[in-house]
């Protein structure tokens, strides 16, 4: 098999560089992506189109996809858009959208009038805390200020070295693509194998909104016992458990909202 890893807010391909070994020591082929606004792309411009194309575009038949965090988001509108090319969606620790609404919506964020266009003032309900290190860049993307904070929610169960380069790596999130609205016109029917892996240490994705994923997927859900980042803590359980995801098959229907 062949995974196609998918990155969430902050973040870019280079957070899965521990686990892409780890998968080739099981048998199988994979390849990170930096979506556009992220990692060697973060100048780019970042709709949901634009998105959504940058993981279409790799896309080869039967391929695996793997969506973190935000990165859920991002892996539903490929699939959408390439249902045809797709042996399994897995999100980790990760949002799905509701059809109808934008991003924001999903993930409980918040904007302010500007101009008469909403500016994000918030990525997420903040049941987290994440407000307490995010702040708006020049450019209006939202930028991580605080190692120990970030550590604490992103990394608390990696080591000091690790989670110091991890925030090196980090670039400010945009945040253009938040406030457009979803459509997905195949995805819901499609019916595609899909699975949710729970992060039982997780500071970052709230349990409420996790629980609400799983019920929407229709699925029992696959568990890792580390932080919101077990690609950098445990990288060899989870790509075992990224294989043994593939194997599952959801329990119940899938629902649009």
């Amino acid at each position: 098999m062949r995974f196609v890893l998918v990155h969430g807010g902050f973040h870019g391909a280079w957070c899965w560089e521990r686990v892409i070994p780890e998968l080739r020591q099981l048998g199988h082929e994979a390849i990170a992506i930096d979506l556009p606004g992220h990692g060697q792309r973060a100048v780019e411009r970042s709709t949901l189109a634009d998105r959504r194309d940058a993981i279409v575009a790799t896309l080869e038949p039967g391929d695996v996809i793997v969506g973190h965090s935000g990165g859920g988001y991002d892996v539903t509108l490929a699939a959408d858009a390439a249902a045809d090319l797709i042996r399994h969606v897995v999100y980790l620790a990760a949002g799905l959208p509701i059809e109808g609404k934008t991003v924001l919506d999903a993930t409980g964020g918040a904007t302010a009038q500007d101009s008469g266009s909403p500016q994000v003032t918030q990525l997420m309900d903040d049941e987290t805390g994440m407000t307490r290190f995010i702040r708006p860049d020049a450019r209006g993307r939202m930028e991580c200020v605080d190692f120990a904070a970030v550590r604490d929610f992103f990394y608390h169960d990696c080591d000091e070295p690790t989670a110091r380069w991890a925030y090196s790596q980090l670039t400010p999130a945009p945040t253009e693509f938040l406030t457009q609205t979803v459509n997905l016109k195949e995805f819901w029917n499609a019916n595609l194998p899909r699975s949710y892996i729970l992060c039982l240490e997780d500071r970052a994705k709230p349990a409420s909104a996790s629980r609400e994923v799983i019920r929407r997927l229709g699925v029992d859900p696959l568990a890792i016992d580390g932080s919101h980042s077990p690609f950098l803590s445990r990288p060899a359980e989870l790509a075992a458990l990224l294989v043994h995801a593939t194997t599952t098959a959801p329990a119940g229907p899938l629902l649009p909202a």
